[in-house]
């Protein structure tokens, strides 16, 4: 590493306050940077996490629209005493440089999701979003996307680096169930398709194997979602690494990732992962070689034939392991500080006044 940096993370979502995946990555980012010595400064309107090693500069809004308020808000603070100004969202007001260095990481592709949501008024706020996520990249000096699929609807990005899995996510020690096993993490609407693989479950793994579960780690599921269905609510991580290290299997057929951290906390668990098809399973599965990617339609037989077949289920844990060694914390936070070290003079100063906007890579 080299000398520690003064950085200002953005975002407005955080575990204290969402199960927003951005949020969590946000966190174990700013936690990870912390614990190497750079003093990390996280601008949100959730309140702060319990026991954060970062400070935390609270953006407090009341009413409707406040992603978008909370973007106005951003753009009101003084930034400048800063070496890295980095975003994970709500930066695009911010075209004049506030920091020696502004990225913004892009997550998915609101444009994307506004395929295939639901409801005219929520396709258009993803709409405006995407918008947003399109100028916030032109604005910043490096754009980050965490999956290849991303840059499809990015017109400026400069690298590609993947979420990171916390280190208390691994394989030791497997405790599996003694009976199967099936865990979801997500929500049973919209995308993440829970109510959808519920069905699946009931439908053709159960008649087959009786004794399965299906574990749901989901805030939104009704409270009798079905025979063999447990609903496990919101865990903490030590919960759900325990959770990922005693199931059989992984299964998240989310119509659409932008990358999709619990396949990759799943897979970092010796944890067999089964997905649809979508663009963070391809690229975290590394396009089906290090989990089973399957139509939704599909779902229940496949699941219900890898409980009976332990050999496969062996060959998926193996071959997830080797391909998360790709998306470790540490890893990720290696190619930040690589990134951060591009920062540029100090805003104000002769030097940046006659540096040019960077270009894309």
């Amino acid at each position: 590493m080299g000398e520690p940096l003064r950085i200002a993370m953005v975002s407005y979502y955080l575990p204290s306050g969402s199960k927003i995946g951005v949020g969590h990555q946000a966190h174990a980012l700013a936690c990870e940077l912390s614990r190497r010595g750079h003093q990390v400064d996280m601008i949100s309107e959730c309140p702060p996490v319990e026991g954060a090693p970062y400070a935390h500069r609270r953006v407090r809004l009341h009413g409707p629209l406040r992603t978008f308020r909370f973007a106005q808000a951003v753009r009101r603070l003084d930034l400048s005493s800063y070496d890295v100004l980095h975003a994970h969202g709500d930066d695009y007001w911010l075209w004049r440089r506030r920091a020696a260095l502004h990225v913004r990481t892009v997550h998915g592709s609101c444009f994307e999701e506004a395929r295939r949501i639901r409801g005219a008024k929520e396709r258009l706020r993803m709409v405006l979003l995407g918008l947003s996520e399109v100028l916030a990249a032109v604005v910043a000096d490096r754009t980050v996307v965490v999956s290849p699929h991303t840059r499809r609807w990015v017109p400026r990005s400069h690298a590609t680096i993947p979420n990171g899995v916390d280190a208390r996510f691994h394989p030791e020690p497997l405790e599996r169930a003694d009976h199967p096993v099936i865990l979801f993490v997500g929500a049973w609407h919209g995308r993440k398709r829970g109510a959808e693989l519920a069905a699946a479950f009931t439908q053709h793994v159960l008649p087959r194997r009786p004794d399965a579960e299906l574990w749901m780690v989901a805030r939104d599921a009704p409270e009798q979602p079905g025979p063999g269905i447990r609903v496990l609510g919101a865990l903490t991580d030590e919960e759900l690494a325990a959770a990922y290290r005693s199931a059989w299997l992984f299964c998240l057929p989310s119509s659409y990732e932008g990358f999709g951290i619990p396949y990759a906390e799943a897979m970092a668990s010796g944890l067999p992962v089964v997905a649809t098809p979508n663009p963070g399973a391809r690229y975290v599965t590394d396009r089906g070689r290090a989990g089973a990617l399957v139509a939704l339609d599909r779902i229940g037989p496949r699941l219900a034939d890898l409980l009976d077949d332990a050999p496969a289920r062996k060959a998926l844990t193996a071959a997830g392991l080797a391909r998360s060694a790709q998306f470790t914390l540490a890893a990720v936070a290696d190619q930040y500080e690589a990134l951060f070290a591009e920062r540029r003079p100090a805003p104000g100063t002769r030097a940046a006044r006659a540096l040019p906007r960077s270009r894309t890579a």
